[in-house]
């Protein structure tokens, strides 16, 4: 096996990066954790790193360093579900992918590269998605999982094939970066040891009585001497997504960047899962007051990202902003499976097909839901009652009787046929229905054509002998 490691060290902070423009982004800034009384910095940008903002420092102290450092809680439920979002793009191209939380990816690769290109092009493939997605990372491989993130994590972009290569890919690597507890290297380093090959070459019982049996059993499943205990993940069956920003956002426009981004990574997911999305919901979260939902249709099953972000954009532009946004959410429940469209091997005209679905879309997400209706039949025989307004696509597929002839255009009230016919063209067709709801009607139908020469429904009582010149006429509807 070939285990690639993702690591994503500064994870926490490219979420919070990822609603704001890069003039923010150069701003000092940081991410803190621990309680209120011993807050500490978590992670700090590069602004706020060149003031001497530093990993681990109180934030008192960092505060003074950089009085103008702006800052953000952790949110490590974020966390997680940004790493199944990664997971998911992980996914495509292996099967075997185990998370290790907070911030790494473990994906089996061996079986893979022939399909890929060998190595350096799936690894190539992989940095580009995630650089367009705005996540910094580590790419490492090797046989086990654990030197896999020994090498990411000494900034080693290296991909061992073989466990014989091990010690000496291993050996140079600083204890510092081999996985050990911060006690167990002090105490190494005490003893005048500074790299992992110079631990390996110790004797296995000194080894053990000088770090422990548990640091020993690490070192020996990252030599692959010892078995690895992973889970594999699997796709959830909902997907959830949010993205705090630091500062309150007030325009349609702002928001459009990180519901962009939060879009591309849904898709990605969605691929991963080999399907589609029908509804979702976008959550606009405010410092004070209830959350903003906007709820997001579509007509058919869906994953392309920028059909996704035009139709969610639309639904959003729609919506007042009560408040300052300080949080974008993304809730999918309904995640069918995907039927991709196919075509004709031998089709000639596809460019001049007009793609009226994500026109009803577009419409529907500019306008509002009520404002695109479709027809289907209902269960009456009378002709203003045998039809009813439906969602766009949804109208009943079963077809009408073959003899049943049914005008394009049906008046909301009969009105009187003035100057009769000029002909008779087909009927009569009789409706009798309705006495049980006291809407009870007896007509018999016919198409004729009128003296300008217009196709129209008309009808008589029931019964009546008809002539096409007479008076008494009924218009009901125009034929096309």
């Amino acid at each position: 096996m070939l285990w690639a490691c993702l690591r994503f060290p500064q994870l926490a902070l490219d979420l919070v990066h990822a609603g704001t423009d890069e003039t923010v982004r150069r701003r000092p800034f940081a991410i803190v954790d621990g309680p209120a009384q011993r807050r500490h910095v978590l992670l700090a940008n590069a602004s706020a790193r060149k003031a001497g903002v530093q990993a681990g420092q109180p934030l008192a102290g960092a505060q003074l360093l950089c009085p103008r450092l702006a800052i953000a809680p952790r949110d490590e439920a974020a966390e997680r579900q940004a790493l199944e979002t990664l997971a998911a793009l992980a996914y495509r191209y292996s099967a075997e992918v185990s998370l290790a939380a907070p911030d790494t990816l473990f994906v089996e690769a061996g079986a893979s590269l022939a399909l890929f290109g060998g190595w350096p092009a799936f690894e190539r493939r992989l940095r580009s998605e995630l650089e367009r997605l705005g996540f910094a990372h580590a790419i490492a491989a090797a046989p086990t999982m654990g030197a896999a993130r020994v090498l990411a994590d000494s900034g080693a972009t290296l991909a061992i094939p073989a466990l014989a290569q091990l010690p000496l890919a291993l050996g140079a690597v600083p204890l510092t970066a081999g996985g050990l507890p911060a006690k167990t290297v002090a105490a190494l380093r005490g003893m005048g040891l500074r790299t992992l090959g110079e631990l390996f070459a110790l004797p296995r019982a000194e080894l053990a009585r000088r770090i422990g049996q548990d640091a020993l059993d690490h070192l020996d499943r990252m030599r692959g001497l010892a078995a690895e205990a992973w889970t594999r993940w699997q796709p959830p069956q909902r997907y959830e997504r949010r993205i705090e920003f630091a500062y309150g956002i007030e325009s349609h426009t702002a928001l459009g960047f990180p519901l962009q981004r939060m879009l591309r990574e849904f898709a990605l997911f969605l691929v991963a899962r080999d399907g589609g999305v029908q509804r979702f919901a976008l959550v606009l979260g405010h410092e004070r007051g209830a959350s903003t939902r906007i709820e997001v249709g579509l007509l058919a099953p869906q994953r392309d990202a920028a059909a996704l972000f035009e139709l969610a954009r639309a639904r959003l532009e729609r919506v007042e902003l009560v408040a300052p946004v300080h949080a974008l959410g993304l809730v999918a429940e309904d995640l069918p499976a995907l039927c991709p469209l196919h075509r004709d091997l031998f089709e000639t005209n596809r460019h001049e097909q007009f793609d009226w679905p994500a026109l009803a879309e577009r419409l529907r997400a500019r306008l509002g839901d009520a404002a695109l209706r479709g027809l289907g039949c209902a269960g009456d025989h009378r002709p203003g009652r045998a039809w009813r307004f439906v969602p766009p696509g949804a109208g009943s597929a079963k077809p009408l009787p073959p003899d049943a002839q049914r005008p394009f255009w049906l008046l909301r009230r009969p009105l009187p046929l003035r100057g009769g016919a000029r002909r008779i063209l087909a009927g009569p067709e009789r409706i009798e229905s309705g006495w049980w709801d006291e809407g009870d009607q007896r007509r018999d139908y016919y198409i004729v054509e009128t003296r300008s020469g217009q196709r129209a429904w008309a009808f008589v009582e029931a019964g009546r002998l008809v002539d096409a010149g007479m008076d008494g006429w009924n218009l009901h509807g125009w034929f096309a």
